[in-house]
């Protein structure tokens, strides 16, 4: 399927579970379906190779919260795989080169999933291997596809455990880290809640060491400003960091799920509705993985900068069509994501793009007879769909 036609309709008003009610902190205990992310760096040791307590704590923490909730259901998103594959390849640190992220992520998932099977298996619960890439999640049929999937893993007790296929994803199409992943998981399933669980406590102000203070909740934007997120306290085995949690609790906050940051040892008092952590409000209502994807994820290619009158019909959601274009920076294909600018610089939107940078530099400020005149009926001057605009706040 090409990019174009991806992400249309999807199988989002499918299944039985029905969400509850948009949560605070302290009605965690009442969520009925939750996400939950850990990172590498909560499951590996110093030496990069898999902590065999810290996987049978938070195995624990999550069993007992099934064992004594038998309604409750989880979808845990577990990284490690890379970690995992790197002792037995004789790989000191994780590497830098895809095919041999890839070789290190195929032999250490199926020893990941060997601990967690037998762990979870002493408490009765029944766990499930699903590997994901973006595709999966972006193309119209692999959604429906893992949608059912997880719904019907669900709906028969089972706990799915994903994972970012790594060892078939492509460097141009994979997300790169499983924060991404489990925010568009959250989505998927209609978590009620999203848990992202690394070896921070939380969001800082700055720095710990240099003073800077918990951030106890975020309700927009407005409350990050003028903080330097970066990756605070990585073991330097994963793909992520601070930031990369900040992003993935906004992409749930913004389809309508809350998100909480904190440490993997505060699992159990973030299933009891304690005060840990850093928890993202709701900002919005459920919206479809293409527009979470456009607005949040997706790697921008290049620029299109627009006139006033085009800017003021993105923002009444029409197509942008050549002749409001002023201007193309960048070497992407069609299909390919981009940004668009207003008169002022400011970005305005982001979209796929329905021609290549250099067709689209042959359209600017042109009309659709003289784009046709010029280079063919099958070029109407349609440089992005509204379908496939996203309106930035």
């Amino acid at each position: 399927m090409d990019i174009k036609t991806a992400f249309q309709a999807s199988a989002e008003g499918r299944g039985k579970h029905r969400r509850s009610p948009i949560l605070e902190r302290a009605d965690m205990p009442k969520a009925r379906r939750i996400v939950v992310k850990v990172g590498s760096s909560s499951l590996t040791s110093i030496e990069n190779s898999l902590d065999e307590l810290a996987i049978a704590t938070i195995s624990d923490v999550l069993a007992k919260k099934k064992r004594e909730h038998p309604s409750i259901e989880l979808v845990f998103v577990s990284s490690g795989a890379i970690a995992a594959g790197l002792a037995p390849l004789g790989l000191s640190r994780r590497p830098k080169d895809l095919a041999t992220q890839q070789a290190a992520a195929s032999v250490g998932q199926s020893l990941l999933m060997s601990r967690y099977t037998d762990i979870f298996s002493r408490y009765g619960v029944t766990v499930s291997q699903v590997l994901l890439t973006a595709e999966d999640l972006m193309a119209r049929d692999r959604y429906q596809n893992a949608h059912r999937q997880l719904e019907r893993l669900l709906d028969l007790g089972v706990m799915p455990i994903i994972n970012e296929n790594d060892a078939v994803a492509t460097r141009e199409i994979r997300f790169g880290d499983n924060d991404r992943i489990a925010a568009l998981v959250a989505h998927t399933v209609k978590a009620d809640a999203l848990v992202l669980l690394s070896d921070v406590d939380a969001l800082y102000t700055r720095h710990p060491n240099d003073g800077g203070e918990r951030v106890n909740s975020v309700r927009g934007e407005e409350d990050l400003a003028g903080m330097a997120i970066g990756s605070v306290g990585s073991a330097g085995v994963g793909s992520g960091g601070m930031v990369t949690k900040v992003k993935a609790a906004q992409v749930a906050a913004s389809s309508g799920i809350p998100a909480l940051v904190t440490s993997a040892p505060n699992a159990r008092a973030a299933f009891a509705g304690e005060d840990v952590g850093t928890w993202f409000y709701s900002t919005g209502d459920r919206s479809t993985v293409q527009s979470l994807w456009l607005q949040h994820l997706a790697d921008i290619e290049g620029t299109i900068a627009v006139d006033a009158g085009a800017a003021a019909a993105l923002r009444r959601r029409r197509s942008l069509l050549a002749a409001g274009v002023t201007g193309v920076e960048g070497n992407f294909e069609g299909g390919g994501a981009i940004a668009i600018t207003d008169e002022q610089g400011t970005i305005i939107a982001h979209a796929l793009s329905s021609y290549s940078a250099g067709e689209t530099a042959q359209m600017i400020g042109r009309h659709t007879t003289q784009i046709q005149l010029a280079m063919g009926e099958t070029y109407d001057g349609t440089v992005a769909h509204a379908d496939n605009i996203v309106v930035l706040p």
